[in-house]
């Protein structure tokens, strides 16, 4: 007699990865393709702006594409032939408006486009502290966009990482470069609590994600061993760079001053009044959602990955290659 077989379901192999161009889509794409092992399949990343991306076009497999994400139209043509999508599209600064545009109609757009595509697998990147009741924009808007999805019936996972970081941070390389011109470092938000996550852990888990089917309907808190007041992490950084500075933690009021003179400053705020709110809220995992672990996923410490990364980029050892040269010639 013939046991009966349970149906196995056909892998996943064509992906959209939203957002898949910038830090944390480099290594979901890396990791899409290792997944893959070069096997058939596509990885699509759609752009504004494909030549800033060129990093993934040594990638086999992935597709670089010009579209406009936040167009339902283009999000149904970029969904057609695919098995998933993830979306890592977030900002951390902006306008309320803008919140919503990235966080909010993003995946409300993406869902309708789902339903007229027949794609139901969808894996989702918002973050720790997401609620509706949060202090900050950032942080309401994440749960909205989370609503959103959970709303529209799709095969949703979603992960909530806390500040991630990696080779390409903006967060830990910043406070290092910063540290290497500034004779001092004020800072706003000082006693705020992390528990920084690896960007390849994370990585890992949203690939993961897409081949585990007991993930759907999940939400994964994403975190690392350890939690830092940000004051500590900014002393770390400056201590790997070779240029620890003296912190000034700020009282809340001058905090608000400084972010609201940085609002006002060209390009991108290292500090805004919503990042502030933000950090009232403490970016640790909270304990009662499943974590890294559902994918056997032991997470890296950030001493281990980030002090010799900084050390070779910002610090002394950064002239190491030319000293070798000098004595070379």
């Amino acid at each position: 007699m013939n046991t009966p077989q349970p149906e196995v379901k056909p892998r996943v192999s064509n992906i959209l990865v939203l957002g898949g161009s910038g830090f944390v889509g480099r290594s979901v794409c890396e990791k899409l393709v290792e997944r893959s092992g070069g096997a058939s399949g596509r990885i699509v990343v759609p752009s504004r702006r494909p030549h800033r991306a060129l990093h993934l076009r040594t990638l086999p497999t992935v597709e670089l594409v010009k579209a406009d994400v936040h167009s339902e139209t283009e999000l149904v043509h970029l969904l057609s032939g695919c098995d998933a999508v993830i979306n890592l599209v977030a900002i951390l600064h902006g306008s309320a408006d803008a919140f919503q545009q990235a966080h909010v109609d993003l995946p409300r757009r993406l869902a309708a486009a789902c339903r007229v595509s027949g794609v139901q697998r969808v894996v989702h990147v918002s973050a720790l502290g997401a609620s509706a009741e949060a202090p900050s924009h950032y942080l309401r808007s994440k749960a909205a966009g989370e609503a959103v999805l959970r709303a529209a019936a799709l095969a949703l996972t979603v992960l909530r990482p806390s500040v991630i970081f990696g080779e390409h941070d903006r967060f830990l390389n910043l406070f290092a470069r910063l540290q290497a011109v500034a004779p001092v470092m004020p800072l706003a938000g000082a006693t705020a609590r992390f528990q920084p996550v690896w960007v390849e852990d994370v990585a890992a888990a949203i690939v993961g994600a897409l081949d585990e089917p007991t993930s759907i309907g999940q939400t994964i808190e994403c975190g690392g061993p350890g939690v830092y007041t940000l004051a500590q992490l900014v002393r770390f950084a400056g201590q790997c760079a070779g240029h620890e500075r003296m912190i000034i933690p700020l009282p809340e009021g001058i905090a608000r001053l400084q972010a609201l003179v940085m609002g006002w400053l060209p390009g991108e705020p290292l500090m805004s009044a919503d990042n502030l709110d933000s950090m009232r809220v403490p970016n640790v995992l909270s304990g009662d959602l499943p974590g890294l672990e559902a994918f056997g996923i032991q997470p890296a410490a950030l001493e281990g990955v980030m002090a010799p990364l900084l050390q070779h980029r910002a610090g002394v050892a950064r002239l190491d290659a030319l000293r070798a040269g000098a004595h070379g010639r």
